[in-house]
């Protein structure tokens, strides 16, 4: 018989918490980051700033951006922050709405597990309140075409609203749809696919963010490599090489013994001569813009402008890739292996004055393009980009799907009403987990009016009038305050976004609402923690 002495099996750093403080330590966790995003929410949502140890400083309403920046330990707080993280993968928008479902989630799981819930059984309401929520969703969604540009440009707005580029709103939603249908290649079932690394945005510091542009082609960051070449060619012939254009040095090493002055004129001549072979066999492919993946030698780079051909040296193996897409050509190692057939074609290449850019624009059918951002500093660039990535990927998303649905809260406000309907179906403890599931998704539209600065109960009882009453599309129009159809209203996204959303909140919250111990180890180093 043991004497009663504690027996010891954790080592002195390794910190334990059990039971229902274990559960509490991970919904306040949980809370904590659904907290420092919520205000962010909607159109009219705050901004936050965010300066690193370095000084550096984010200024963004980007949820996903927001928690990238932030310095979590509790690993509660980091599951929730991969949340928005797997939101943005595998969508593009929606990580605030989904963190903040999260948060609502734990806090309803909190209430159940203090009237003696087992977390099991929430864990089960939980699972099937999110397959009730998506079917509901699906019901709720309205079709759209990738040549359904009206509402295509709707999406697009509704992304960018409430960011920095909502003051040319307008004009970025449509270079955003072109340049996502430009791209999409339609399948034999009548279905598109987008692939997000054919559109690439890039940025110039300079100018007003007004000048955005889609360029149907290509932006590389370099300048001609040598000043006499021209600065423009019009009716651009591109030849995409990976080798470099220089005497190519043997692996094995050799000397040569030259004993006379004629015998080094003719070794310099030969390489000269080898040179010139090079840039003729460009000329004589037809191409008057070379892309080279290596190094160009002087002696080529003379040859080439005396034609009258644009070339750029180092480009990464990125952009020449990316390049070849957009221009329609392939990528060959040597001049010699250049045919008519491997050159890109557009219809102008041009550096651009003050900035090492070069754009080659006006390609026919390209398979890539490139969305140029302009701005006055890289601060408002950084939240620039981001405003038209969101965008780029919510018509990836809407036109791959062919489904959207309303914003203002109108599908969480129906959501609510029929999955709490849904709950009165359903037997034992298991219906208050449904109707917790439920009683959760009035985060939203309770958020949005508080952003707004309205009374949040006044507007959540409109917007639940309104849908009882048969209203399914009715949300909050967050400038007027009135309870309006959000279709007609415009404000609408994708159903692969809302869809995504309940998915990753549901089954991140059922994953911590099931742990009833942790241990976390205490690392040695001030700061730092493990888990064992």
């Amino acid at each position: 018989m043991l004497s009663g002495q504690p027996i010891i099996i954790l080592r002195e750093n390794v910190e334990r918490t059990q039971g229902f403080e274990a559960q509490r330590s991970n919904i306040m966790a949980a809370k904590a980051i659904a907290a420092a995003v919520r205000t962010t929410l909607g159109p009219r949502g705050m901004d936050k700033m965010l300066v690193s140890s370095t000084g550096d400083v984010v200024i963004t309403n980007d949820g996903a951006t927001i928690l990238h920046e932030m310095s979590v330990q509790h690993p509660a707080a980091k599951l929730a922050v991969e949340v928005a993280e797997t939101q943005d993968d595998e969508v593009g928008d929606g990580t605030t709405t989904a963190t903040v479902l999260l948060g609502s989630l734990m806090e309803e799981a909190e209430d159940l597990l203090a009237q003696d819930v087992h977390p099991t059984t929430i864990a089960q309401g939980y699972r099937m309140g999110m397959e009730k929520a998506l079917e509901i969703v699906d019901e709720l969604a309205i079709p759209v075409g990738a040549d359904d540009r009206e509402n295509l440009l709707k999406l697009a707005g509704t992304a960018m609203t409430g960011k920095s580029v909502e003051g040319i709103k307008d004009k970025v939603s449509a270079i955003v749809v072109d340049a996502v249908r430009q791209v999409g290649i339609k399948t034999e079932d009548g279905t598109y696919v987008v692939d997000e690394d054919d559109i690439k945005i890039k940025k110039q510091v300079g100018d007003s963010m007004d000048d955005v542009s889609l360029i149907r082609g290509v932006v590389i960051d370099k300048k001609r490599v040598f000043e006499q070449m021209p600065e423009k060619v019009t009716n651009a012939k591109v030849a995409l090489l990976a080798q470099p254009l220089e005497i190519t040095k043997t692996q094995v090493k050799s000397k040569i013994k030259i004993t006379s002055s004629d015998q080094m004129k003719a070794f310099s001549e030969q390489e000269r001569e080898s040179l010139r072979k090079l840039a003729e066999q460009i000329v004589a492919a037809g191409a008057n813009v070379v892309l080279c993946q290596k190094g160009i030698a002087d002696a080529v780079q003379y040859y080439l402008a005396k034609h009258g051909v644009y070339a750029l040296e180092d480009v990464k193996e990125e952009d020449m890739k990316f390049a070849a897409r957009a221009l329609g050509g392939n990528i060959v190692n040597k001049p010699e292996e250049l045919t008519e057939e491997a050159l890109g074609h557009a219809e102008m290449a041009e550096e651009v004055p003050d900035a090492d850019l070069t754009i080659i624009s006006g390609c026919e059918n390209p398979r890539a393009v490139t969305i140029l951002l302009r701005g006055t500093s890289q601060l408002l660039l950084d939240e620039l980009e981001r405003g038209v990535y969101d965008g780029t990927r919510v018509i990836q998303d809407a036109i791959e799907d062919g489904k959207f649905v309303t914003g203002g809260g109108s599908v969480e406000t129906e959501l609510k009403l029929r999955i709490r309907d849904y709950a009165a179906t359903i037997g034992g403890r298991v219906q208050l987990a449904i109707e917790a599931f439920a009683n959760a998704f009035e985060v939203i539209p309770r958020t949005l009016a508080e952003n707004s600065g309205f009374d949040t109960i006044d507007k959540v009882v409109a917007m639940r009038k309104a849908h009882a009453e048969g209203a399914r599309h009715a949300g909050l129009d967050v400038y007027t305050g009135e309870v309006v159809d959000m279709l007609d209203a415009g404000v609408v996204e994708p159903l692969r976004v809302k869809a995504q959303a309940i998915k990753s909140a549901t089954e991140t919250a059922v994953l911590l609402i099931r742990v009833d111990d942790m241990m976390i180890t205490r690392s040695e180093k001030p700061g730092e923690v493990g888990a064992e």
